[in-house]
């Protein structure tokens, strides 16, 4: 877990406002089967997959998938410059992602996209610590972190999530 007890604080702030504005339908399917801020940091570790959606010129939607890793109680997550998920995103930025687990667990998150190493551009202030991390994960020479790769931060204005009710011996020690 990375989040300070700031982050956790916004966190949850953000996970029971958003199920407040959430339709009755989507209360009775999450209700009791959500997840605090502390918990669903300590679930989200690694890459989780996620299923990333955003909008062309048309206006039709797509979805691809992207690796994707949760801190400070954001999502962040790559892909190459020249990919149409980049040149959607940096046309309108607003996106949408999914992260399942089976039947087991759904995070469900709408916001806003910001750029971590722009081209050109200025990076994010806690782009060096996001870089190291990334680095030792992918590995320092995976790819040409300068040119072959651009970072975002999805900024939620929503976030729900959805875990199946578990028996204390299923639950994993994040859980308990």
């Amino acid at each position: 877990m990375r989040e300070t007890p700031e982050e956790l604080a916004e966190l949850q702030a953000l996970l029971d406002s958003s199920l407040s504005r959430s339709t009755a339908h989507l209360r009775s399917i999450v209700g009791e089967r959500t997840l605090t801020a502390v918990q669903l940091t300590q679930v989200l570790t690694g890459m989780c997959t996620l299923a990333l959606s955003t909008v062309t010129a048309k206006g039709e939607p797509r979805i691809s998938g992207a690796d994707g890793h949760f801190l400070h109680g954001r999502w962040h997550f790559g892909t190459a410059p020249g990919a149409a998920k980049a040149r959607h995103l940096a046309a309108r930025p607003a996106a949408s992602v999914a992260h399942m687990r089976g039947e087991d667990l759904g995070v469900f998150t709408h916001g806003t996209v910001e750029i971590l190493n722009p081209s050109g551009g200025e990076p994010a202030a806690d782009w060096p610590d996001l870089l190291a991390y990334f680095q030792g994960f992918y590995g320092a020479d995976a790819f040409d972190w300068d040119n072959e790769v651009v970072y975002y931060r999805l900024q939620p204005h929503w976030m729900t999530v959805y875990a199946a009710p578990l028996q204390d011996a299923e639950q994993p020690d994040a859980l308990r």
